[in-house]
């Protein structure tokens, strides 16, 4: 938001000061009719419960924070205030996939169809995550 002087002023700037010229603060309704007049959009986010900011050296979280939807100019922002911080050295987490139950008639079919053995028809199942027309295909294909 921009005021006369052309300084480049934030809402949460705004709603911090006090006085302004040793004139009170305009109250907030004042605030949001000014914001609008100057196409500034802000929606609040409900029960947020943790923020994530990852870098690629530390990992910053913030619980309980409240967050709003800052659109100005064509410009989309995300607010965060408040909520406990916690700062920390990035941890790799590595999601390991469920091992898929490939059934013996599956790989007995996979087998057949592509005319390998059971331990390829097996292999290219659990590739595929126990998709048979995919397995069947990728093992025609290495034909």
């Amino acid at each position: 938001m921009m005021n006369r002087a052309g300084l480049k002023l934030s809402c949460t700037f705004i709603r911090c000061l006090p006085k302004i010229n040793d004139k009170m603060m305009p109250s907030n309704r004042e605030i949001r009719r000014m914001m609008q007049r100057l196409g500034v959009q802000v929606e609040e986010i409900k029960d947020v419960v943790e923020v994530r900011i990852i870098t690629k050296e530390k990992e910053i979280t913030i619980k309980g924070p409240s967050v709003s939807i800052v659109k100005m100019q064509g410009v989309t922002s995300y607010e965060v205030s408040g909520g406990q911080v916690s700062e920390g050295p990035l941890q790799e987490v590595q999601e390991k996939e469920a091992p898929v139950a490939i059934k013996e008639e599956d790989v007995l079919l996979v087998a057949a169809q592509a005319g390998v053995s059971k331990e390829e028809a097996e292999r290219a199942l659990r590739e595929t995550n126990g998709d048979i027309a995919l397995a069947i295909l990728k093992l025609q294909a290495r034909r």
